[in-house]
């Protein structure tokens, strides 16, 4: 099964793999040989803002020399009549912009690389609307360098302001003389609906304020013909994502990352409260509330109505927390960064395609691709939709809102909805869910999803542990609605998986396909999952048990599955390396250049002044401090990767993860890094290790393997030891290990550099930490478990 739509969540995928499953069993008992035509409908992931017919031939325009000018808006967009800040404009001969929300600044980089690169030359224009209309200062030349360094930056980079002037005719006045006066005929405007109105608004009436321009004098005749015709294109900058015409708006996707963080930890929180108790029931709940939720009688539904409601016919616990503008703000995802990039790049093009009789059009994301729908119609729709609110025509809005809303709400009400059994259809269709390849963020969501769908349609569902390895084991059994909650922010695979294929045990799945009475397979999983669904049709000749509906839904960090733009996990690694990458290298610790001036006292007496060294380094090899600023945060980011990468395994048995940590000649990070990961070994310089305690270690996690704990954790500090290399521990652990458990390495590197601080108490006071002596006796004790025995551990 594939997604073509570049945003598609796993939920819905796996819905769609289960009414295929359905389909396929309502429409056929028994499969033949081949394997079931199952067509991907690509309209449902299309814009549900009206049909729009588009086109995706262009001409090819060659251009020399333009200029163009951008200007922003503010990040808080409201509706109105005449549009308000945000914009960006481009021309024929200039042209400037606007932008609003995290993610806009990146449509203003791929806007002014893209224009560069087409003989452009650019000005950016501050304050949005705002500058066009003060002009001077406010419209500035913008170059390539101008953007260098972007994309990780939220917010507004050049500013952002409101502009009542550019409601006013008047306003709009001074707003064409100042672009004409630059030669500015291209407007880019990057906003919400109210801006876009705005600017086709001014676009419709360019032709008369040009006449009155000349009129008044201000500009001559010849200057008013040559830029006589305003081009407009728009591009919808909202983290409301409630314009009709295009799948995703930018910096919505980055607003969804704000609100699922804090509600990740409210859920492993719980203000020390378990999640479950003992008959199973949920104890945390969370309610999401959008800060304009109404009734059927459109009336305001608050938290704190929710919130007494909960506690007065419920007696729960209830506690209200308001995430306001902390969703506007933080660092663009991965998503919104590609998405803005390739906005900025079609709408040059759909400037430099203009001509005189080109309606206004905004750029919109259809399915993968970016497409251009006429402005005013996804205008007009937009507005319909809150005309039906307020007509109490709610079904209709959602209709508007289109396919892609609509489904979403319909999947989401499915999912967290649990019929009573009286509720449920009866059938007959056993479908088994497992997962193949390595692990991907998202298979957790993508099973609790099938499972859900299915059970609600009446089907019993199997859960199949470790993939194809398990399913010819027998290691299959059924799976309720209870069982997959919780585990949709879950990464790593809790089914397990396993990258065995089927071919050499066809026989033993054909087997357990006819002991369960399996009637269809679904694959949640990567490339050898695709190749492992190959290997069951080929083998259908031969097994009439397989002779059933097989569906995959596409769960790998690689996306490398024919047929689909983009599988599930793929985005989520897409987030960690673009985290990774906006980590830079901070400057080494400065004692050694102290002594070095203290030294040069005595033949410069400039240096006879007093000196003042603060300690930070994620080293923390700093003499007389217990903890420098920095090691803490770094510290945390080590943390939080071994969690991440112990989570990454947790579908997939016998596995030794060896992990380097910087750190230079000093072991704190290694050390207290292994304590608080959990590491059943750390390496460091300050004690000396030889090939027997590697192999004592090797032999631990032999023995390890054996137990419910099938994993491990080795942390070596990257100077522990001038031989006994990363690579060096890496090949003695997979030879050694060989046929008991696999090794993977990972060099974390300067990601643990120049973190965004976790805290700022160690910067501003002195604090007191635990003696690093003290942590790496602790760890010893841990480390030097006797041969032979059991230990504790927490990886």
């Amino acid at each position: 099964m594939s997604i073509c739509g570049s945003y598609c969540a796993s939920s819905r995928l796996v819905l769609f793999a289960v009414l295929a499953i359905c389909l396929a069993f309502v429409q056929t008992e028994t499969v033949a040989d081949s394997s079931p035509a199952l067509q991907n409908d690509n309209q449902d992931t299309l814009s549900g803002g009206g049909a729009f017919e588009i086109t995706t031939q262009r001409p090819v325009h060659h251009v020399t020399e333009y200029s163009v000018a951008f200007d922003y808006d503010d990040a808080t967009p409201t509706l109105t009549p005449d549009g308000e800040e945000g914009a960006v404009t481009l021309d024929a001969r200039e042209s400037a912009k606007r932008t609003s929300d995290t993610g806009g600044e990146l449509t203003c980089r791929a806007f002014i690389l893209s224009s560069l690169l087409e003989n452009f030359t650019l000005a950016s224009k501050p304050l949005g609307y705002q500058g066009m209309v003060d002009g001077g200062e406010n419209i500035k030349e913008a170059s390539w360098e101008s953007v260098s360094s972007m994309l990780q930056v939220g917010g507004t980079v050049i500013g952002s302001a409101r502009c009542k002037d550019f409601r006013s005719r008047e306003g709009r006045l001074h707003g064409a003389l100042n672009l004409v006066q630059r030669g500015i005929t291209n407007l880019c405007v990057i906003g919400g609906d109210g801006s876009l109105t705005g600017a086709n608004l001014f676009r419709e009436e360019w032709s008369g304020l040009l006449d009155e321009l000349v009129q008044s004098g201000q500009i001559s005749e010849e200057a008013a013909q040559i830029h006589s015709t305003l081009h407009i294109v728009g591009m919808v900058g909202s983290i409301d994502n409630d314009f009709c015409g295009t799948d995703m708006t930018i910096g919505t996707d980055s607003a969804l990352h704000r609100i699922i963080e804090p509600s990740k930890d409210l859920c492993a929180g719980g203000h020390g409260k378990t999640l479950w108790n003992r008959a199973d029931k949920k104890r945390l709940n969370i309610i999401i509330v959008a800060e304009g939720a109404i009734d059927q009688n459109n009336k305001p539904v608050t938290t704190d109505h929710i919130k007494d409601l909960v506690v007065h016919c419920l007696g729960f616990d209830t506690r209200v927390t308001i995430l306001g503008h902390v969703q506007r703000g933080g660092t663009p995802s991965a998503f919104d960064r590609i998405l803005a990039s390739r906005m900025g790049v079609e709408a040059v093009l759909a400037l430099l395609e203009a001509s005189p009789g080109t309606p206004a059009c905004v750029v919109s994301l259809c399915g993968n691709q970016a497409v251009r729908v006429p402005l005013m119609e996804c205008v007009q729709m937009t507005q319909e939709v809150q005309k039906a609110m307020d007509e109490k025509r709610f079904k209709e809005a959602v209709k508007l809102r289109g396919r892609s809303f609509e489904n979403n709400l319909k999947t989401y009400k499915l999912l967290s909805h649990h019929k009573t059994d009286d509720e449920l259809p009866h059938s007959s269709f056993n479908v088994a869910v497992l997962n193949v390849g390595a692990p991907a963020a998202g298979m957790n969501a993508a099973v609790r999803s099938a499972v859900r769908v299915g059970i609600t349609e009446g089907h019993t569902m199997f859960a199949v542990s470790d993939g194809f390895e398990g399913f010819y084991k027998g290691q299959i059994r059924e799976i309720k609605w209870g069982d997959v909650g919780g585990w949709t922010g879950q990464g790593g695979s809790l089914l397990g998986t396993k990258r065995t294929l089927p071919a050499k045990h066809i026989e033993k799945i054909a087997e357990q396909m006819r002991i369960h009475n399996i009637n269809a397979l679904l694959v949640i999983g990567g490339f050898e999952a695709y190749m492992g669904l190959m290997e069951l049709q080929a083998a259908r000749s031969k097994h009439e048990e397989l002779c059933v509906p097989m569906v995959m839904v596409p769960a790998t960090v690689s996306n490398n599955i024919p047929g689909s733009d983009l599988s599930i996990g793929a985005d989520t690694a897409l987030n960690a390396i673009t985290d990774v990458r906006r980590h830079k290298l901070v400057p080494k610790c400065a004692f050694e250049s102290l002594l070095q001036l203290l030294d040069a006292r005595s033949s410069y007496q400039e240096f006879s002044v007093p000196m003042c060294m603060l300690p930070a380094t994620i080293s923390n090899n700093v003499a007389g401090t217990d903890l420098s600023i920095g090691a803490d945060t770094s510290l945390d980011s080590i943390v939080e990767t071994c969690d991440r990468i112990k989570q990454s395994a947790s579908g997939t048995k016998r596995r030794v993860f060896i992990i380097e940590t910087m750190g230079g000649y000093c072991g704190y990070l290694a050390t207290v890094g292994a304590l608080a990961a959990g590491a059943d070994a750390a390496y460091i310089y300050e004690e000396s290790f030889d090939i027997r305690d590697l192999q004592s270690n090797v032999e631990h996690l032999t023995a390890k393997m054996k137990t419910g704990i099938q994993r491990g954790l080795v942390i070596r500090n990257e100077n522990c030891s001038e031989n006994y290399t990363t690579d060096f521990i890496y090949q003695l652990y997979s030879e050694e290990g060989k046929g008991v458990f696999d090794c993977r390495k990972n060099v974390l590197g300067h990601m643990q550099q120049s973190q965004d601080p976790k805290g700022t108490v160690v910067a501003q006071t002195t604090a007191t930490h635990e003696d690093t002596g003290q942590v790496q006796n602790q760890l010893r004790r841990v480390r030097r478990w006797p041969t032979g025995t059991h230990r504790p551990s927490e990886s």
